[in-house]
């Protein structure tokens, strides 16, 4: 089981703040496409990649990077400062 976390506008679009699901999924990557395919709201925020970040274990990632041992996938709109 892996528990995800959606922010901002992510979680808007999905209607979650958070879920725990099962995956086969080997990467970031592989994780988005197999939820892109769930549901068309899942599609819907997932569309876009490049305006997405991810953080694996609560550390910045990249969408390439393996799951393997990982517990939690945040996913995120860009932050800015200010």
């Amino acid at each position: 089981m892996i528990e995800i976390v959606y922010f901002a506008w992510v979680r808007e679009r999905i209607g979650l703040p958070r879920e725990r699901i099962e995956t086969t999924a080997a990467t970031v990557a592989d994780l988005v496409e197999e939820l892109r395919g769930r549901e068309e709201r899942y599609a819907a925020a997932f569309s876009d990649v490049s305006a997405l970040r991810v953080a694996l274990d609560q550390e910045l990632s990249e969408f390439e990077a393996p799951l393997s041992g990982v517990r939690e996938v945040a996913f995120f709109p860009p932050m800015t400062g200010g």
